[in-house]
């Protein structure tokens, strides 16, 4: 039986370990205790190097009591800044911050839930598959954690994410993503005394900028720039800027066709800009593309989809199928053909002071989450 006061517990006590990204050891020392207490065999990989975190992945393992292939299911651990100091609050049912940092219920509302379902499990000695839980780091900072994960490890080739805010949604279509780092080289000079000797980068930035569509591209589509850094000071023409910008898609030919056009603009803005007579090679461009993740496309006869709404209907809990602009964690497990859903916890305003999530949501979630173990012990769906 769901226990609401040791779930409530359990997550006051894990949003006020301070765990922005990069910082996560404390928070996975005491989620991996609370893993061991339960009967988890647990280790934490080797990413620290190259996420840069003081700790890794916690990845934990339960034994199953069926003898059918493992289930994967995972949360992150780090937390967006304001994200130290945290002082929950609980009123009228709801979970908030005192106003002065994000309350952290992305995505530890996800863990509390995650700690509650296996500990019915093993009180209630519900029959289930073999379990593997994975708590990632950075994943708020371009899901690093997922990404330098030693996917050799993991055995599941199906599992659920809890990152999303819809309780009564399973996010089964997430888009493609592109990072795209321009660098405009321009020449510098007095600003003043001799401007017309300089190569203004950031105008030359500026007219690939006002060339690109940006927003919404179409109901799939996305595109944005979002950091320009360059200047040293207003009286120096600068010779240097940085544009970093991104491209998100539902289809991958849109996905690498926006990100051309965009590539193109800054082209163009830099081959019409005319060289001063005492450099002839500058402007020029340098253009870096990286893919950030890939889309996830499940269809709604996978079993990862089957399996939630068979839980969900025997539970009497409204469940849908949902498109999403964000990317998680599951783009990457996604990208290993690991099959990932992304469940919701009711967790609202996430990224602000304003954040909440109730008690009821995660009560729901946590019935959910049994529902699908329960299920997927006996393969009724």
């Amino acid at each position: 039986m769901i226990q609401e006061r040791r779930l409530a517990e359990t997550f006051l006590s894990l949003v006020q370990i301070d765990s922005v990204s990069r910082n996560e050891a404390a928070v996975c020392q005491e989620i991996e205790k609370r893993l061991q207490a339960l009967g988890a065999e647990t280790f934490i990989d080797d990413s620290a190097a190259k996420t840069g975190s003081d700790t890794g992945n916690l990845i934990a393992r339960f034994s199953g009591t069926v003898d059918i292939p493992s289930i994967l299911l995972s949360a992150h651990m780090d937390t967006v800044e304001p994200g130290c100091g945290i002082r929950p609050v609980f009123e009228n049912g709801y979970f908030r911050s005192d106003g002065s940092t994000i309350l952290g219920a992305d995505d530890k509302s996800a863990i509390a839930i995650l700690l509650e379902a296996l500990s019915v499990i093993q009180e209630d000695r519900i029959p289930h598959g073999p379990i593997e839980c994975v708590l990632t780091v950075c994943e708020e900072i371009g899901l690093l954690g997922a990404k330098f994960l030693d996917i050799a490890k993991i055995r599941s080739r199906i599992g659920y994410v809890l990152d999303a805010t819809d309780t009564h949604g399973i996010i089964t279509r997430a888009p493609g993503a592109n990072k795209l780092t321009y660098i405009v080289h321009g020449k510098d000079a007095h600003a003043g005394a001799a401007p017309e000797k300089g190569i203004n980068a950031i105008a030359v930035a500026c007219k690939a900028i006002a060339a690109i569509k940006l927003g919404r591209i179409d109901h799939e589509t996305t595109c944005n720039i979002g950091i320009i850094q360059g200047g040293l000071a207003t009286n120096i023409v600068p010779n240097k800027v940085v544009v970093k910008g991104e491209v998100r898609s539902h289809d991958p030919n849109k996905l690498e066709d926006i990100t051309k056009i965009m590539t193109s603009a800054f082209e163009h803005a830099v081959q019409n800009t005319q060289p001063t007579p005492e450099e002839g090679t500058v402007p020029k461009l340098e253009a870096h593309i990286e893919s950030d993740f890939v889309r996830t496309n499940i269809p709604d006869d996978h079993p990862v989809v089957k399996l939630a709404m068979a839980a969900a209907a025997e539970l009497n809990i409204p469940l849908v199928t949902k498109t999403t602009g964000g990317g998680a964690d599951a783009n990457v497990f996604f990208s290993h053909d690991i099959i990932t859903g992304v469940l919701g916890t009711g967790m609202k305003d996430m990224h602000t002071v304003r954040e909440s999530v109730s008690m009821a949501d995660m009560v729901e979630a946590t019935r959910l989450l049994l529902g699908i173990l329960r299920l997927h012990a006996n393969r009724s769906y």
